[in-house]
């Protein structure tokens, strides 16, 4: 579907076509730090997003904790950040090549299932993110990481754009969610929120759209 289209009042029948063949997954991550080459990987979480009846919600959540892998550095200071004890041995955590594979797994999957051509990477700052996942999976010769090399999806921007908020807890409460900030800071709560964040702002934007605001031509770019 061309994208004036998707911009306009005409229903949208599948993500393929909302989104340009894009499939997005939100994804959080916590770390040992912020440099993604050095620092260690520790937890991630995956969330598919599913369209039904012309709305998005959340689908599958996928998680995992993650070994670090061998000589990464550990930032005391992010780590009594996240309150993550890297090397617990209730956290059942696993190699970062044996996580990644797990993930990308149902990743492809959802993305084939879906009819689209790539994942593409949602998150709140999803750059960083982003970064960690790449470095992981170069780290480990994984060759088919489904995710868009370099391009994602921002609700810090979006949620800055709809509601006037950019942190996370803030935008959420904004939006008419719930926050529990002793659950904050877990990829798999952080995951979640933020897909369902994800989800309330493009349901709206369709929202608006059917109501004729902004219209087709109030959002069409100069040639």
């Amino acid at each position: 579907m061309p994208y004036a289209l998707a911009m306009s009042g005409s229903s949208v029948s599948s993500i393929a076509e909302r989104f340009r063949g894009y499939l997005p997954v939100v994804v959080d991550v916590e770390t040992a730090g912020f440099n993604p080459q050095t620092d260690a990987l520790l937890e991630i979480a995956a969330v598919t997003v599913q369209l039904d009846a012309g709305r998005f919600h959340r689908c599958q959540t996928y998680a995992a904790h993650v070994q670090p892998f061998p000589g990464a550095h550990l930032d005391p200071a992010a780590l009594a950040f996240t309150g993550i004890d890297p090397y617990h041995p209730f956290r059942n955590a696993r190699p970062e090549r044996d996580v990644l594979q797990t993930l990308f797994q149902p990743i492809r999957r959802a993305v084939r299932d879906s009819g689209c051509t790539r994942a593409i990477l949602v998150g709140h700052n999803p750059w960083f993110d982003l970064a960690f996942i790449n470095a992981a999976a170069q780290r480990c010769g994984i060759k088919r990481n489904p995710f868009h090399p370099f391009s994602a999806f921002d609700t810090a921007t979006l949620a800055g754009l709809t509601f006037g908020q950019t942190v996370l807890s803030r935008a959420a409460q904004a939006a008419g969610m719930s926050w529990d900030s002793n659950e904050a800071h877990s990829a798999i709560y952080d995951a979640e929120q933020t897909a369902e964040l994800f989800c309330r702002i493009v349901n709206l934007w369709a929202e608006l759209n059917e109501a004729g605001k902004p219209s087709r031509e109030a959002v069409r770019l100069p040639l």
